[in-house]
Parts: C-alpha cells; structure tokens; sequence
C-alpha cells in the first residue's frame, strides 16, 4: 500500500491535519501490463531492464526511493554559521514550519522518503516525473542548456543526459523555500543537484543525488539509495488541503522532550541493540554511552531516542515513541506509535 498523507506529515514530525487519502485497496485487481511475470503470474522483477527503440534503458514505471533514513537527516556536512543555527530552530520546533505543512511542494527532496511513489515516464525527447504530493518535473533531453538565469521555482529547472547507460539529471533555479529533509536542512537559490539513475534490471534502479550549494554547505555532498519498481498498483492523487488552519496549535519542542526524559540504566539499554525488521525497512538500534540510538537503515545516520520509562522512548525524528516489547527476559520487538497506528518491528537473531 502506499502510506497516508498523515503519516508522511508525521515524518515532518509534526502532528497535523490533512486529507490525503492512503491508496490502499484501489486498483489493486488490476496487474501492470506488460512487466515480465513468472509462471505463478507473480512479477519477474530480476528480468534483464527494458531498452528503447534507441537501445537506452527505459527508465518508465512506478518506483519509490528508499531513502527514509536520508529524509530524515540528509548530511552532516558543515555549513556557514547562519544556516547551523536555523537548523537547529527547525529542529527545535519539531519541523512545524516545513514548507510541506503549509501544503507547498516538497522541492529537491521529493519522494526520496519512499512513503509515495513515483512515477517516470520516458519519451525521446523528455522525460516526465509525477508524484502524489508535489508538481511534476520535466527533465528535458533534446539538448537544450540549463537556463542562464532562472526564475527561482519549487521543483527547479531540469535537463537530462545519458552517461552510457546512466540516466543523468542537472537541476537547478530552486528558490531557497524548500528543505532538504523533514530535519530541517536549508539550502539556498545556488543550489545544484545532480542526479544519477542506472536500471540494474527491471525492478531496481541505483540512485545517487549531489547535492552542491557553495553558499550554505562547505563542500558538495552525495547520497546512495535504491529504488524499486511498483508492479499491479498505481499513483493515486493525494491533495492537501487542511493544515494551515490548523499549524497554530503546533508548539511541541524538542528540548522540552529532552527535558522530560528519564534514565534509564545501561544494564537496560543493553538489551535494546540490534536489527529490527518492520513495515518501514530495516532498523539498527544501537547504544552511545547513556543514550539510545536508531539507525533507519538507509543512510541519514544515528537518531535519538529520548526514553520516558525503561521500556517506553520517544523518537522525534518520526513525530512518535517506541515501546520495547520482551518475552521470557528476551526482547523481542518494538512497537512504533504514529498518527497513523501502531506499527511493528521485530528483533532479529
């Protein structure tokens, strides 16, 4: 299923209202056409990737990125002392001044979260990229140049081009609205992202984004993520029309949270580190000294988690808290409470 507007908000870790649908249970009788099946029916996604007429890879379909981990802190990269410390007033407030919170387009960062899918659409001269939350991009691929002086837009301005068999992305003209990740990571009208798409077969794409923007970062920095194909399902309109009447009565705080928290002694916490398989990917626990550390798996490195009892933590990072569930002295699982629900993880051996 696809996850809910609400839950995606969650990531912003905030608590919001909205209207966006899940697309659960729609369309989902109706098999992809066209997309290799073994003799069960089931989708062959390790099938050679398909070519064009032209013999490139044909990049169309519907995918979704698996990058939560980088959505939720893409970079420790140095940055000019301005931009540190309003990340650190985004952070602080729970990310309820995120651009998306307002219903305004996801920018560089759109479905890198993989909590939406997003579909590519491939022709001979440019390519077409649409999602459920954010306005479509036009990758153009007939030769023309990036713009000399663009006026400053959501989604940017795109050109693409073909390196052998990668399918290269140049991005620029952002205005400086949008944030890099749900953590609150800023980046100027300078910025330029590269993005690089290689079909390792037919259901798996490698993915790296560059990310330079000389203004507010030290150096340019790069992340790796996968993305897979979505077969006998679809993408499915998701509108957001509720939370800036509603933005006023976020007020929660981070360092209220961290004020709130209570010790928990290391003879507890060391049952607590792991790997942890659930509904969202794969999960690293770890232990820092006296703290409790979460890893989503992806990149984006180490979250905290702020224990409220020796069993029950918070996790700001996803807007919600974990409870650590034993039996017979041995942790076995965690639950995760978001809007959304309880979701489970399970504790591998």
């Amino acid at each position: 299923m696809h996850i809910s507007k609400v839950f995606r908000d969650m990531v912003l870790a905030v608590v919001v209202v909205c209207t966006g649908a899940p697309a659960e249970a729609q369309w989902v009788d109706h098999p992809t056409p066209g997309i290799p099946r073994s003799g069960d029916g089931k989708p062959n996604l390790s099938a050679p990737a398909p070519r064009t007429a032209d013999g490139k890879p044909d990049l169309s379909g519907l995918w979704t990125i698996n990058g939560l981990g980088y959505a939720t802190n893409i970079t420790d990269t140095p940055m000019v002392p301005a931009a540190q410390k309003l990340l650190a007033e985004r952070r602080d407030a729970y990310g309820k001044d995120d651009p998306a919170v307002g219903c305004l387009p996801e920018g560089p960062r759109a479905a890198i979260h993989g909590l939406e899918p997003m579909r590519m659409v491939q022709t001979p001269h440019v390519v077409y990229m649409l999602y459920e939350t954010s306005p479509a991009r036009q990758i153009f691929t007939d030769g023309r140049p990036l713009p000399k002086d663009p006026n400053p837009s959501w989604m940017g301005y795109s050109v693409g081009r073909w390196d052998g068999d990668t399918f290269v992305i140049d991005t620029i003209g952002y205005n400086d609205k949008t944030w890099l990740d749900f953590y609150g990571h800023p980046h100027s009208e300078a910025l330029h992202m590269t993005e690089r798409f290689r079909r390792t077969d037919f259901g798996h794409m490698q993915l790296s984004m560059t990310f330079d923007d000389p203004t507010i970062y030290a150096r340019p920095f790069t992340i790796e993520m996968t993305v897979s194909f979505m077969p006998d399902t679809d993408l499915l309109e998701n509108v957001c029309l509720e939370n800036e009447k509603d933005r006023a009565r976020l007020v929660g705080r981070v360092s209220v949270d961290s004020k709130s928290a209570t010790k928990v002694p290391r003879t507890v916490l060391a049952h607590y580190p792991g790997r942890y398989e659930g509904p969202f990917g794969n999960w690293t626990l770890s232990v820092d000294g006296d703290d409790l550390k979460i890893e989503l798996g992806d990149g984006g490195g180490k979250h905290d988690a702020i224990p409220q009892s020796d069993t029950q933590f918070l996790f700001p990072a996803l807007g919600g808290s974990i409870k650590f569930v034993t039996e017979k002295g041995e942790v076995t699982h965690f639950i995760m409470t978001i809007v959304e629900g309880d979701f489970r993880w399970d504790k591998k051996k």
